[in-house]
């Protein structure tokens, strides 16, 4: 079974067998995540974009487990100058690694490191482990061709950004969720900050309406595909 903890906003921790996997991991500095940078134990971190609020404590993280750290070309080098073990990747792009496959596609959102230097084409994140599939949509606005990746990959998860103002809001991303038809989908990048504080059950209303299915997960929550 593979294990999937929501940290909060879009970071999550998966594991499977003796892997495990941290997705844009902002601990530190999130008002409402339960877990520290010291509670997670990561083989990988997979990042979707270099904003502050993504690629948060990256480097404890990696630092601290000897992580290597899975993104575009761009983040990849500069954790890559670091000193840190990474493998770089591009949109459109996958790699098979010991514990299954990653593939970037393409997401509609800025990338710039909090220095404000540029940090790449931001992305979603196909994460194939096992027989199962996870799709993290990273932050994007809605596009059609999101229609082709669940034509093309069956997605047993989305995990679905709906927090509006800076990603699709609720009406957006539940269309989203009509255009992948995932197994299931849960909502993600909300409730962190006022401009994203939005009704996660609206959202799964909304997605129950299509006959498909939602589960909001509490900050901290663990679930089993």
């Amino acid at each position: 079974m593979i294990k999937l903890t929501f940290l909060g906003h879009s970071a999550w921790l998966i594991e499977n067998n003796d892997v495990t996997i941290v997705i844009d991991p902002f601990l530190e500095g999130n008002p409402l995540a339960i877990h520290k940078p010291g509670d997670i134990k990561a083989d990988y971190i997979v990042l979707s974009h270099a904003h502050g609020d993504h690629i948060g404590d990256t480097e404890a993280i990696a630092r601290a487990n000897d992580s290597t750290i899975i993104a575009n070309f761009e983040i990849a080098t500069h954790f890559g100058n670091k000193g840190f073990k990474v493998h770089p990747l591009h949109i459109g792009g996958g790699h098979d690694f010991e514990f299954g496959r990653v593939k970037l596609t393409q997401a509609f959102h800025g990338s710039s490191f909090p220095d404000g230097s540029y940090g790449g084409m931001p992305a979603g994140i196909l994460l194939t482990l096992d027989d199962k599939t996870i799709y993290h949509t990273g932050d994007t606005g809605l596009f059609s061709d999101m229609g082709l990746i669940g034509r093309h990959q069956h997605v047993d998860v989305m995990l679905v950004c709906i927090g509006d103002n800076f990603t699709m809001g609720i009406d957006d991303a539940a269309e989203a969720v009509a255009l992948v038809k995932p197994d299931l989908a849960i909502p993600m990048h909300y409730k962190t900050f006022d401009m994203i504080d939005v009704d996660p059950e609206e959202f799964a209303g909304k997605v129950a309406l299509m006959d498909l299915k939602a589960r909001i997960l509490d900050f901290g929550a663990m679930i089993e595909i």
